[in-house]
Parts: C-alpha cells; structure tokens; sequence
C-alpha cells in the first residue's frame, strides 16, 4: 500500500509518501521561515497564501522522488486538525481533489498525534503505550497515549506554547526568527545561572499543565524593568544577551522535564515519547535523557525531521486505514480544537 501524506497545519508545505510497512520512500518540506523573519512570527495570511502556491509543486516533487504517479496510490493522509484554518484548508483541499479524482479513500489526521507518532517511525517498534510529551510552536500538551489510536490529553499551556515562547523571547533580545535555533546558539555561551525565572507550576504535582506566559514577561523585565515600552530598542551586550537565553532556556528545559516525569508517576507508565519543534532543542534532549536513565524509564524522541513538522509522521494514517477509519469528502477542519474524528 502506498499513501500520500499531505501536511500544512502551520507554516510548512509537506508532503511524504509511505508504505503500510512504514517505509519511507519520499519526503519534501517547503519552509515558510524566510517568509515570516521579518514579523518575528507566523502570519496566518502569508503562510496560506504560501501554501497554495506550494502545495502541488511540493507534492509532485514527493511523488516523483518515490518513483510512483497518482494512479499508483491507495490512499492519501491529510492534517486537518489542529493548526491555522487557512494554512489547513489549503492541505484539506489538495487531499480531497486527488482523492475525488482517483477513487481513492481519504484519512484524516491529528497533527499532535502525529507528532508523538514520528517516535515510532523512528524506534522502529511499537512504543505504546506510553506518555506523550508534545513542545512545538503552537502547543504544549501532554497525552496519555494507549495505542496509535487511543490518546487521552492530560494537560496542556493555558497561555502561550513553549516555542512560542522561544519566537517572542528570542525577539526581546534581538535575535533571529525561528527563535528556537537562535535562542539555543546564544545560551551555549550564557549561564543558565544568572538570572532565576520563574517555573509555574513546577512544585504543584496536582497539575500537569504547563504556562510560559509569566517567564516571557519575567525576561522583559529582567532586560529593561516593569513600564517601559521602548525596551526593544535597548542594545544589550552580547554576554547578557547569552546569560538571558540560558536562562530563559534553562526555565523552559525544567518545566517540560518535570511535567513530562510527573505524568509518568501518575500514569504509571515507563515510556515516554517526545515530539514537535521545541524537541529539537539540543539542552531539552540532554536532560530528558539524564532523567531517563535515572529513572530507567524508555525515552523515545523524534530525530530533528521528525521533530519539527512534517509529512512522514502522517503515516499514523496508515493505523487509521488499518481500522477502517475512511473520512467522507465532506471533511472539515478544526483549527483550534484537538480532536480526532472518531
């Protein structure tokens, strides 16, 4: 069986094609970076305008590097939740096109999911059940994962997402867009030590919920003091600028650690998968695996592209096709909720 996956929740044009033996045979990603560095962020207009125009060349691409035409597949996987309604919309019409016009089942897939689903691609074996742990631009979620088709959300940011935080921080210090990658390149030469920020909700083992928005404005005042708004303008010396994103870094490291550690003792469970952007954080790694082994507990991250987004972890689709789960062309999307349609 060979299945098309299509993924353009964000700001990323993907498209992959994979077997129902899991194997890999084309993947293609078209990033947006060059296009939003400018505002600091994602722009919801530009990014689905992006799409449009990439979506067929990528998706072309894709098939011609797997060596197959349209007419040689069984299926095609499309993200549909959850994400920017335009940036979905634009994958969810591509989908359902090829699938009217080759008599073709089609299948939807949770983005999230997905994403906890990129460590069994890449472990090669089942890695359920286990806790989800899942750090990307958009969301910060922990999930109870029973199987490739049974995920129970146990908490989650009730403000901003860890990479999201890392986009409006970096931008504080007058670093780069992607803020991830320029944060973690500044904080190699910082100390981690020098300022202490705050960790909500990391002594409270009622909840597993995760909030980035007090360390963000912990940083602004750190940098230039409560009440002004003219900070941004502030040159700060290249040693500060480093001890600020160690850090911030730092604060953002232990609380995705301690949360993801809790959820196991809670659940009881001995695997913990990780995936989304925010994994691709070289300090994140580093102590979740010095966690793991102290607690002997079985780690499973995403390699760097499988952590950021992609279109080979909507290979989950193959678990849904398996079990029947075929969606009519009347999809729809669902932007802001998490869901998986049933």
């Amino acid at each position: 069986m060979n299945l098309l996956a299509i993924e353009s929740s964000c700001d990323e044009t993907a498209a992959a094609v994979v077997t129902d033996r899991l194997e890999v045979l084309a993947s293609v990603v078209a990033s947006q970076d060059e296009l939003h560095r400018r505002f600091g962020g994602v722009v919801p207009e530009i990014a689905s305008r992006a799409h449009v125009e990439r979506i067929l060349p990528v998706i072309d691409e894709a098939l011609a590097k797997a060596g197959l035409a349209l007419g040689d597949l069984d299926a095609v996987a499309v993200a549909n939740t959850p994400g920017l309604a335009g940036s979905l919309l634009v994958g969810l019409a591509a989908a359902k096109t090829i699938c009217l016009a080759m008599g073709i089942p089609l299948v939807a897939v949770n983005h999230l999911q997905a994403h906890i689903y990129a460590c069994r691609l890449a472990a090669g074996e089942d890695v359920f059940p286990c806790v989800g742990l899942i750090a990307s631009g958009g969301h910060t979620s922990l999930y109870r994962c029973a199987g490739p088709l049974d995920f129970k959300l146990l908490g989650a940011t009730i403000d901003d997402a860890a990479g999201e935080a890392f986009d409006k921080v970096a931008n504080m210090l007058g670093l780069a867009y992607p803020g991830g990658p320029s944060i973690q390149r500044a904080a190699e030469h910082g100390d981690p030590r020098a300022y202490r920020f705050p960790r909500a909700f990391l002594k409270d083992e009622n909840r597993l919920d995760f909030s980035f928005s007090g360390l963000k404005t912990a940083v602004r005042y750190a940098i230039a003091g409560p009440g002004k708004p003219d900070f941004a303008r502030l040159d700060l010396p290249e040693n500060r600028v480093a001890d600020l994103a160690a850090a911030f870094q730092e604060a953002v490291v232990d609380c995705l650690v301690d949360k993801a550690f809790l959820c196991l003792r809670k659940t009881g469970l001995a695997t913990l998968c990780v995936g989304g952007g925010v994994a691709a954080n070289r300090r994140l790694r580093e102590r979740l695996d010095e966690e793991a082994r102290r607690r002997n507990v079985r780690l499973c991250i995403a390699p760097l592209a499988l952590s950021t987004d992609n279109a080979v972890m909507g290979a989950i689709a193959i678990e849904r096709y398996k079990a029947g789960k075929i969606e009519p062309l009347d999809l729809d999307v669902y932007p802001g909720v998490v869901r998986q349609p049933a």
